[in-house]
């Protein structure tokens, strides 16, 4: 009987499908801002970020509903919730960067910022690895705590990025009184900055659900 009731319900494994979903489309809008950020075709990819940036609302508010109408999730209702918001707070950030590069004109990036950029490709792979593993939490338990480890790992390389970027900047714009030029680099750096803290976020809400169900 109880066989025939959870056939009924929404499955359990559709949310990792979700999960994967998402993750894939965050790969993509990394992707996207790092060849932005080496100056391939800037404004065809800040669009494609836009568009992918919709894509993952689109989940994310997918994965919301089904958390509310599923009498069986895989593990914590709340967990699901914090970890996919905290997956589309990393994109959110990127179209964030975008309306920056956009509203300032810039087409053009300095190589810090193209490193950082790597770093945020670097996140992006790490955390769909992450995902792609959480249908089976026990099994994976330590690969996935290396994973949030790995991540800490770019989160504190990508603050030596930012923290040389805003030296480099003032160095080369503090000197001739072309205040505009900091303002908006260091505007930029920042940023990027937040994309790869966002994905440090995930990977702490990763490793709670190891905690948890581990």
């Amino acid at each position: 009987m109880m066989n025939i009731f959870r056939k009924l319900m929404p499955q359990e494994d559709r949310f990792f499908d979700m999960f994967s979903k998402h993750s894939k489309t965050v790969v993509s809008a990394a992707g996207a801002l790092r060849d932005l950020l080496n100056g391939e075709d800037v404004d065809q990819n800040c669009r494609r970020i836009i568009t992918l940036e919709n894509e993952a609302d689109d989940i994310t508010r997918e994965v919301l509903l089904a958390v509310r109408r599923s009498f069986i999730t895989p593990f914590d209702r709340g967990d699901i919730k914090d970890l996919i918001q905290s997956m589309d707070d990393a994109i959110d950030m990127m179209h964030k960067t975008v309306k920056t590069i956009r509203l300032f004109e810039q087409s053009s990036f300095d190589p810090l910022m193209q490193q950082m950029g790597e770093q945020i490709v670097n996140a992006a792979n790490l955390i769909a690895e992450a995902v792609s593993l959480l249908n089976k939490v026990g099994t994976n338990a330590q690969r996935l705590s290396t994973i949030a480890e790995e991540v800490t790992r770019v989160e504190g390389r990508a603050d030596e990025l930012h923290d040389e970027g805003l030296k480099d900047l003032f160095r080369r714009h503090g000197a001739k009184g072309d205040a505009m030029a900091y303002l908006i680099g260091s505007e930029i750096y920042g940023e990027l900055e937040k994309v790869v803290d966002r994905f440090e976020d995930v990977a702490n809400e990763i490793s709670g659900i190891v905690i948890e169900n581990v």
